[in-house]
């Protein structure tokens, strides 16, 4: 930790002096130092700004230098271009002469093993020819301005103005040159936007003008907006889809023209909206469906001959082998014979076939007879068996573990489209100890045999296969070990579960019913110091030592995320959202029945409980390079009836960690104004998990590229954990409307990302601002950091290393 904080310290020191930006620059050079914008009233600044040829480095604040431009000149210093031009002429030459070889024997393996390493090698040069090498592309050159950019930018951003209806504006720039730094100012005059006034669709269509009447709500031409080419270029998008899906198969957004006619006098334009006529009919007509065919071909010629056909529910299957099931395909092909063509239903089928993944790829055609279509549905079967390996690091606690799994995958195991899945995960993990302060290896080993069925089983019936097909319907049946040896405890348990999932259209809801979720868990093992520790707390009145017994632990519960806009898709330019809702019954059953509460004689636990969790996420890019992300996480478990105010361990909740509140080690914060038992290594010396009834968390980041791969964060979290009801051996950790707010811990920190698209490296840098175990007035504790103590107080600050983005 503190090796790695020094490191940082000498790499921005390193970057602050050696990497001035204007350093060694060509006298008459400057550096872009900032692009400034003035004049902009009506128009939106953040698009124009996105129009930018030239954009300034990113620089480290207080400071002349960018971390990207100090990346590129490092990567500078071991690039030779002559060298890199000489390999890349060599490995041509020797690609002509594979080439040459192959001339004379094509089936050379050899050969053509070479001749794709070549190819190969040759595509890596060629890129470091242009772009440099690995760091040189991870990094940036200095921005040095170009005034043939600069005349560029001008030109996009009066084109940009006339686009969105500013048709009289007038764009200028100006240069402010100091040193050797340089300001661009771009100077717009926008003056008045001109406005849609009537808006007119000609055409002789009946069909096509009654759907354009009834969606008018919808259309992105409405009276009294401002002009905008892209409303136009959406209009023409939407029609098409409304067409199409309304049966006009051979209708496209060519046939959709305008015609715009100016009142520079009253700035307003007359629209006239021109639905043009086909040149191979006399007018645009609705096509059906007239017949289905579904041929799914066999992998190699072997097989040709082994021919099965079939028709259901109207469909001709053509099957290579009597391997498949009609009744389970039919389900999933959202159209029929005699139905109008609609364009979204031919997407959704192939999209639900292909989630079966039964097939390598699904393609569906259409041949047309007058206004008749025949689909014709083509496949080929995806191999049989599957085994993938994956050897990986878990990050858990600021320490990687390495982990090795491996799933074997049975396609079509009772020829009805069911998945035989086996998988076995071994690994370590690094956790904190609870009985020592520190960062270990536990070991975990799990198993598990799942059936997943493509429909509902019960206590549902046939025909939902076909009722319910569109919803992409799973079944779940799964058995599974687990055993996890910690050196406080060992920990094993059996595992069945029964899950239906489905999803809308899209994916934008999902759905996980758990119907029954089995667990005999045993803890064989526990260590004397552990077993200390739960004493001492029993005999405080808390009696998590139950949580340690044997018990068999059944749970019924059901999850629904919704995804807003492709949440998830970081790249994205548009704005995304993402709500979780969980809720959990445990115990259900042993309402039913004369069940014996947990009590001190108690020598196997039973366990009641109820359970909610709600998770809010949110993405909002600001232009494309930054981005504002936030999440609020609430959830509450509440212990009933035989439990004696008792969770299962696993059921409780933690706050803290790379995902949750930065500042504190993972399980380590609160709940409420609890102050831990403190180790003899500092303030923050923390030595136990705290488990809690109750969490309530947000999270605000800052999102920034940097250059190449890398990005930063700025970000504050706030939060705790609480329980319900008094804990005597936990003094304040309850919850309390009068005083919960004044508990709300907060933590700041910056990350580094580096993104590489297949995987995201993360490095938070949190400290503590607010701390909720200190005594009233004394919780502000971010006075603690000065330049003496860059890092405050030892244990202040966290350094959280992770895989993939916090949320």
């Amino acid at each position: 930790m503190k090796f790695t904080k020094y490191i940082l310290f000498i790499c921005v020191l390193w970057a602050m002096v050696a990497c001035s930006l204007s350093k060694n620059l060509p006298e008459g050079e400057y550096v872009l130092d900032s692009n400034q914008l003035k004049g902009v009233e009506k128009a939106n600044p953040l698009e124009i700004e996105n129009l930018y040829f030239q954009e300034p480095n990113t620089k480290i604040p207080l400071t002349n230098s960018s971390l990207g431009v100090s990346i590129y000149r490092f990567g500078r210093l071991f690039y030779d271009s002559t060298k890199v031009n000489e390999k890349l002429e060599a490995k041509k030459a020797e690609l002509e002469e594979v080439r040459a070889g192959l001339s004379d024997a094509e089936d050379n393996r050899k050969l053509l093993k070479k001749r794709d390493k070549v190819q190969t090698k040759i595509q890596d040069l060629e890129k470091m020819q242009e772009y440099g090498n690995f760091l040189m592309r991870t990094g940036n050159p200095v921005t040095v301005l170009d005034s043939a950019e600069t005349q560029k930018t001008v030109t996009e951003i009066d084109n940009y103005l006339y686009n969105k209806g500013f048709l009289d504006s007038e764009v200028a720039f100006e240069v402010e040159t100091k040193k050797q730094k340089a300001t661009v100012t771009y100077i717009i005059a926008e003056k008045e936007p001109y406005i849609l006034d009537s808006i007119y669709t000609n055409s002789v269509n009946e069909g096509l003008l009654s759907l354009i009447n009834q969606s008018k709500k919808e259309t992105f031409i409405v009276k009294g907006d401002n002009y905008d080419q892209t409303n136009f270029t959406k209009e023409r998008e939407r029609l098409e889809e409304l067409f199409k899906n309304n049966g006009y198969f051979m209708f496209t957004k060519s046939f959709i023209d305008y015609n715009l006619y100016f009142d520079t006098t009253s700035k307003r334009i007359n629209v006239e909206q021109r639905i043009l006529k086909p040149s191979f009919s006399e007018k645009h007509e609705v096509y059906r469906i007239d017949s289905i065919t579904f041929k799914i071909s066999p992998p190699s010629d072997e097989f040709i001959d082994e021919k099965v056909q079939r028709n259901y529910r109207n469909i001709d299957f053509n099957f290579y082998r009597d391997r498949f099931s009609a009744k389970l395909l039919s389900s999933r092909i959202l159209f029929d014979e005699n139905q109008e063509y609609r364009r979204t239903n031919i997407i959704e089928t192939q999209k639900q076939l292909s989630n079966l993944d039964l097939f390598r790829y699904i393609n569906i055609s259409f041949d047309t007879v007058g206004t008749s279509l025949t689909a014709k549905i083509l496949s080929q079967p995806n191999q049989k068996y599957q085994l993938t390996n994956q050897l990986g690091l878990s990050i858990t606690e600021q320490l990687p573990g390495p982990f090795f799994s491996t799933v074997l995958r049975n396609r079509n195991f009772f020829r009805a489209g069911e998945i035989l899945e086996f998988n076995a995960r071994i690994g370590y993990e690094g956790v904190a100890s609870a009985t020592d302060q520190g960062v270990y290896q536990s070991k975990e080993f799990g198993v598990s045999a799942s059936v997943i069925f493509p429909r509902f089983l019960i206590p549902f019936y046939g025909k939902s296969l076909q009722k319910y097909g569109q919803y992409n319907p799973n079944t779940r049946t799964q058995l599974g070990y687990n055993y996890t040896n910690r050196p406080e405890y060992t920990r094993s348990g059996l595992n069945a579960l029964l899950a239906y999932t489905w999803v809308t259209r899209g994916n934008r809801q999902q759905f996980t019913i758990n119907a029954a979720d089995i667990n005999y868990i045993r803890t064989p093992n526990i260590s004397d110091d552990f077993a200390q520790v739960l004493l001492d707390l029993e005999n405080q009145g808390n009696n998590l030592i139950w949580s340690f017994l044997p018990s068999l632990i059944s749970s019924v519960s059901a999850q629904s995320i919704i995804n807003f806009n492709d949440y998830g898709n970081y790249n994205s330019t548009n704005k995304a959202s993402l709500l979780k809702l969980f809720v959990e019954s445990g115990g259900t059953t042993l309402n039913f029945v004369n069940a014996t509460s947990n009590n001190e004689t108690t020598d196997f636990a039973r366990f009641q409980w109820l359970k909610f969790q709600a998770d809010f996420r949110r993405y909002y890019p600001l232009n494309q390079t930054s981005t504002i992300a936030y999440r609020a996480n609430f959830g509450i478990a509440n212990p009933y009836g035989v439990s004696s105010g008792i969770l299962p361990y696993e059921k409780y909740f933690f706050a803290g960690g790379g995902t949750s509140i930065r500042a504190w080690q993972a399980r380590r914060l609160g709940p409420g104004s609890y102050t831990p038992p403190i180790g003899d290594r500092g303030r923050y010396d923390y030595a136990f998990e705290q488990p809690a009834e109750m969490i309530l968390e947000t999270m605000l980041e800052y999102r920034r590229n940097l250059s190449g791969y890398f990005d930063m964060a700025v970000f504050v979290d706030a939060g705790n954990a609480w329980v319900i009801g008094v804990d005597n051996s936990r003094p304040g950790a309850d919850f309390r409307f009068d005083r919960f707010y004044k508990e709300i811990a907060i933590g700041t920190g910056v990350g580094l990302r580096m993104d590489f698209n297949f995987l995201v490296i993360r490095l938070d840098l949190a400290t503590k601002a607010v701390d909720p175990s200190m005594p009233e007035g004394e919780r502000w504790v971010l006075d603690n950091i000065s330049f003496n103590r860059l890092f405050g107080l030892k244990g202040q600050t966290v350094l959280n290393f992770g895989i993939g983005y916090p949320f």
